[in-house]
């Protein structure tokens, strides 16, 4: 049991995890494994960054585009929210970054790139930042007009 973390992150997990089960604490890389799990949540951070990032993409292309409205659109806003409230509700640590104003103002960011790139909607006609409540934009059914 010697691979290195650098050479192979996964065998490397699997021989940490199998000196924890046997006892053996004074081999184990403690820097790397502190490392890891700092980055698991730094994993489910990125992920509900994404989500609601792209929740916030059709919720711009909703208002701005309505005549290009679809079932899919719908579909996509839905089932956004519903795995972004998972994700919170299975990790409650998360739900204080709906209220902070930088992590808001970079998932709007976010999503306003996302819009360009998808629809051709110029970044510079988009608010400066998030005009909804992050509370709004996850309650089912909330739609902007």
């Amino acid at each position: 049991m010697n691979t290195r973390y650098e050479t192979d992150v996964v065998a490397w997990a699997n021989e940490q995890a199998a000196l924890i089960r046997a006892g053996r604490y004074d081999q184990l890389d403690v820097q790397h494994i502190a490392q890891e799990i700092e980055d698991v949540g730094k994993s489910e951070q990125r992920e509900l960054a994404s989500r609601m990032s792209v929740l916030l993409m059709h919720l711009i292309k909703w208002q701005f585009q309505p005549q290009k409205r679809s079932v899919s659109w719908t579909l996509t806003i839905k089932e956004q929210r519903r795995l972004s409230k998972r994700r919170i509700e299975r990790t409650p640590s998360l739900a204080p970054m709906l209220l902070d104003p930088e992590w808001i103002d970079d998932i709007w960011v976010d999503a306003k790139s996302l819009t360009e790139k998808e629809t051709g909607i110029d970044q510079g006609i988009l608010p400066e930042m998030c005009p909804w409540a992050m509370a709004d934009v996850l309650t089912e059914g909330w739609l902007p007009e």
